[in-house]
């Protein structure tokens, strides 16, 4: 059993590590493979995840109750991919929907723990929800959309239209 002051120095430096972590809401669509800013910025991240792993967090834990998923958002010239990681969830508390110009992901987690011992009950109940909305920068084939969800990631691809697919057009790049 830890010291009461050893255990408050800890979360003391928990809390301070929290406030270092930006919390972003919003998505950007963008080629992360072509900016150098969002990989320095998914590096920093991840840095700062592997700093609180010894602290026995939850991942859904957070001040507000919101859990904030990674999701990765991958575009070719016919589809465009979008992976989102939701550990510890199911697929029927997940709902994914789309409109004209967006695609939103919605869920919540639910999870009770009990521990019975000689002489102690413990219970441990927590809660998180998110919701993400992607612009959708093109027009995509709503009817042959697919999700899937394998081992805690959601796994979406949206078919191009062929107007979308034809009006792409290259740009010829010349040196000078």
């Amino acid at each position: 059993m830890q010291r009461p002051d050893v255990v408050a120095a800890k979360k003391e430096a928990i809390m301070e590590l929290k406030n270092l972590i930006p919390r972003s809401r919003s998505v950007l669509v963008k080629r992360e493979e072509a900016d150098p800013f969002a990989i320095m910025r998914r590096r920093m991240d991840h840095m700062f995840e592997g700093l609180l792993q010894g602290f026995d967090l939850q991942p859904f834990e957070s001040q507000s109750g919101v859990f904030n998923p990674n999701i990765d958002v991958v575009e070719n010239d016919k589809e465009i991919r979008i992976s989102a990681e939701l550990p510890g969830m199911e697929d029927k508390d997940i709902e994914v929907s789309i409109n004209k110009e967006s695609l939103s992901i919605k869920g919540e987690k639910k999870e009770e723990r009990e521990d019975k011992g000689k002489g102690y009950y413990r219970m441990e109940r927590s809660y998180g929800s998110f919701s993400r909305t992607i612009p959708l920068p093109i027009e995509v084939e709503t009817d042959k959309i697919e999700a899937k969800f394998k081992k805690g990631v959601l796994s979406i691809t949206l078919p191009k239209t062929a107007r979308a697919v034809s009006e792409t057009k290259k740009i010829t790049v010349k040196a000078e």
